[in-house]
């Protein structure tokens, strides 16, 4: 594997590169319009526009990459996450045109995307999943039968969603009458299919996934867990690993039950295995995510590995590089998504990073911007991933607010006042908060 084309934008392609740097492979960088100056574009060996700046007509162009990864001469494209990491006809047609994909193969992304798919597998595995309906829930009469019997309030979801879209909580009938037919619509435009299932809503639930690796050996392991429930809207905003708060036996548990998963469907590559965790320490698988994780540097952080050399390494063919029991963490991570928006409201905050001026201390940053950088309305609004690193969770906390507050970010709002108002709550602070701890917050 002599050429790699990374199909994605910002940090992540920046951080793709710099590990095929290391490995001595070359790259080729894919861009929009809007992305010709940010630093990935700079960072690639080779790059090429694709298209205008709108996702749809760039990043989304499968047929405008594939002419690139041919154009180039590549042997293999890495998508990322997001985009197209996670469409299986994609890799389908990646490997129909001789190139490697790297990551899982293309039946179990469609599989694993099917939410409904998704559970029927995992709960034939033996894997626990969250209570809810059997296959799609095709009218609101099915829909009501099925949330009386596993009892309000429950969560409607969109068989083909993810990363917290297609979804909304119904806490009463009246709810989720109003809200059916719009979660179907919506699924229909959204992911080309409006299936929708029902799960019963967990109260206080947090929010602990496991980082797995599988190869064409059969062989699998476990990198940790990570903690993802400080969210806004369902999607992550702050993570940490190990996740607090849990018992020598509750780890143990929730490595059997991803391992499980993983299992069940011959994964190959890297992937993450989704819970949600109620009051009572019970785990419930949520979803597999068939891709590298946003998040992967803070499991990266306490391993002192690098989990896109693991991806390539297996995608040529290897073993996975360390057994179980060669594998092992230090101190406590925690990363931080510092995103141009509203720190109250969560709008977007486009506009020209006039001054960016990161604090210091024992940290990582991996970011998809520098000083003098436009950010535009076009895609997701982050900016950076800033991954701080102690000996102890205590530690951490302490480093990240004292990096935080020696950050300076001008001509555009972050999120990084919220940051600090977490780092000083109470149950943040003690490992006992939730995924509704941002709305406890605003109360």
């Amino acid at each position: 594997m002599k050429k790699i084309l990374v199909a994605n934008r910002g940090e992540i392609a920046s951080r793709i590169i710099r590990t095929c740097n290391q490995m001595e492979i070359q790259t080729v960088a894919v861009y929009s319009e809007a992305d010709k100056e940010l630093p990935f574009v700079q960072a690639a060996d080779e790059a090429i526009c694709i298209g205008k700046s709108p996702v749809a007509q760039s990043y989304l162009q499968m047929d405008n990459i594939l002419a690139a990864a041919n154009q180039f001469h590549v042997d293999a494209i890495h998508p990322g996450y997001g985009l197209l990491s996670e469409n299986g006809t994609f890799a389908e047609k990646v490997e129909a045109q001789g190139f490697i994909f790297i990551g899982p193969n293309a039946d179990t992304i469609h599989l694993m995307g099917d939410k409904i798919s998704s559970r029927e597998i995992m709960s034939r595995a033996g894997v626990p999943v969250v209570p809810g309906s059997e296959g799609n829930v095709e009218n609101a009469e099915k829909a009501s039968r099925v949330a009386r019997s596993i009892g309000y309030p429950v969560m409607l979801k969109a068989s083909g969603g993810g990363g917290g879209i297609g979804m909304v909580l119904c806490r009463n009938e009246s709810q989720l009458q109003a809200a059916f037919r719009s979660v179907k619509a919506r699924a229909k435009t959204n992911f080309r299919s409006d299936h929708i299932f029902i799960e019963k809503y967990i109260e206080n639930a947090r929010h602990i996934e496991v980082q797995i690796f599988g190869d064409r050996f059969g062989q699998y392991v476990h990198l940790f867990e990570r903690d993802c429930s400080v969210q806004r809207r369902n999607q992550k905003v702050v993570e940490e690993s190990r996740a607090p708060s849990l018992s020598i036996k509750q780890r143990e548990q929730l490595y059997e039950i991803a391992l499980l998963a993983a299992k069940a469907v011959q994964y190959k590559n890297a992937g993450t295995v989704e819970f949600i965790m109620d009051e009572e320490g019970n785990f419930y698988f949520l979803e597999m995510n068939t891709r590298l994780q946003v998040e992967h540097p803070v499991t990266e952080m306490i391993t002192n590995l690098d989990l896109v050399e693991w991806q390539i390494r297996i995608a040529r063919g290897e073993a996975i590089p360390l057994k179980q029991e060669n594998i092992h963490a230090e101190g406590h991570g925690m990363e931080f998504r510092v995103y141009a928006e509203h720190p109250n409201s969560f709008l977007p905050s486009p506009g020209k990073l006039i001054k960016l001026q990161w604090g210091s201390g024992s940290l990582r940053i991996d970011s998809g911007y520098r000083e003098g950088n436009e950010v535009t309305p076009f895609y997701d609004p982050l900016i950076a991933k800033c991954i701080i690193h102690g000996e102890t969770r205590k530690e951490c906390i302490l480093r990240a607010r004292d990096f935080f507050e020696q950050t300076t970010v001008e001509g555009i709002q972050t999120n990084i006042p919220l940051f600090l108002r977490v780092l000083e709550n109470e149950s943040f602070i003690n490992g006992t908060h939730s995924t509704n701890l941002l709305e406890k917050m605003k109360e």
